[in-house]
């Protein structure tokens, strides 16, 4: 309940099998076709990536199952802009680039560099640029070149531990990283093709998080971003100040933590995703899942947000992964080490 009237409800709709071991990732696919129902990717512990489309009935089948390519475990998988690709990242320290043509998925490209499990890809806004990271404690940006050639145009070096996930914001060339080293980087060019990390979050200068952080996500406008932790907080960041410009000289304008949401989870938060009606929602190995949103009245001390909902026993393992859909907000995708992955449909008015 959500205290003002109308109840709130997360109802699972959709529970989709075919994963033989644990779930780790999912992606929608942002740029589907017109006319086209929403695609969802699904990666996991069984070395596939499964792909997901609603049948005319409204009924979820696995069109095609992507295999053979990676030997060990896919960790996570990231569609590019326009929706045409889809890179995927394996334990098998490669991240393998599929193209959709023909009506079936080809593996057309695989990158190697790292020394060992590469945990995260993701593309940048325009797509030219794919960043990676590794428990190499690497993270590696590589351009696109024609004839899906991929060049790597930068090495990352400055996460002393295992880096979990990257991010790019989702207007700016900025990344984000975040690491078993309990910090989240920001990287980003300084003009000459050179990338630097032009700020470091962390819990003694920014209150930042005090155990490994495995997740980030932006708002849409991209002047919020969330991370969540093994420290089973969730914390808000206010990031519109513009990064990628280089700036000299200390003291100059930065991100900064703007909430820290305490209390709601038992356990690791391994996922939290931000939608495009601005509900955040988190997904922890206390199998529940939670759903936040900002308080509108309360902006005198600065943003704070309130927890809408808890969904426990969302799964019946540790939720890795949780995504709403671009083309239906409402709609939030679930990933778990039960094997399954679960769609979620948002009811009831939220932002009362």
């Amino acid at each position: 309940m959500d205290g003002s009237g109308g109840a709130v409800e997360l109802r699972e709709t959709h529970r989709l099998t075919g994963h033989a071991d644990r779930a780790w990732a999912l992606a929608w696919n942002p740029n589907p076709g017109s006319g086209v129902s929403p695609v969802l990717a699904s990666c996991g512990g069984d070395k596939t990536v499964r792909i997901w489309k609603r049948a005319p009935d409204g009924a979820w089948q696995c069109t095609d199952v992507l295999e053979d390519t990676h030997n060990r475990t896919v960790r996570s998988c990231a569609w590019s802009p326009d929706g045409k690709l889809l890179a995927t990242a394996s334990f098998d320290a490669t991240t393998a680039i599929w193209e959709y043509s023909g009506g079936e998925f080809e593996c057309v490209a695989t990158l190697e560099g790292h020394e060992n499990e590469v945990k995260c890809a993701s593309w940048s806004p325009s797509g030219s640029l794919l960043a990676t990271c590794s428990r190499d404690k690497a993270v590696w940006i590589w351009e696109m070149q024609p004839g899906n050639e991929y060049e790597c145009v930068a090495v990352l070096q400055g996460h002393t531990q295992d880096v979990k996930m990257v991010q790019w914001h989702p207007i700016l060339d900025v990344l984000v990283s975040v690491s078993y080293d309990n910090t989240i980087r920001v990287w980003a060019d300084d003009g000459d093709d050179e990338w630097h990390c032009v700020q470091t979050l962390t819990e003694s200068d920014n209150c930042g998080h005090s155990s490994t952080v495995w997740s980030i996500s932006f708002n849409q406008k991209g002047d919020r971003m969330v991370t969540c932790s093994d420290d089973r907080t969730l914390k808000i960041w206010d990031t519109s100040i513009d990064l990628s410009q280089p700036n000299t000289g200390e003291g100059h304008e930065s991100w900064r933590h703007v909430s820290t949401l305490t209390g709601y989870h038992g356990r690791t938060i391994f996922s939290a995703h931000w939608s495009s009606e601005d509900v955040i929602a988190s997904g922890a190995g206390d199998d529940a899942i939670c759903l936040f949103v900002e308080e509108k009245s309360s902006m005198v001390d600065g943003p704070s947000y309130r927890l809408v909902l808890k969904k426990e026993k969302a799964h019946d393992m540790d939720i890795n992964s949780v995504r709403w859909c671009p083309q239906d907000p409402r709609v939030l995708a679930s990933a778990s080490d039960d094997g399954t992955v679960k769609l979620w449909e948002l009811q009831g008015n939220i932002l009362d």
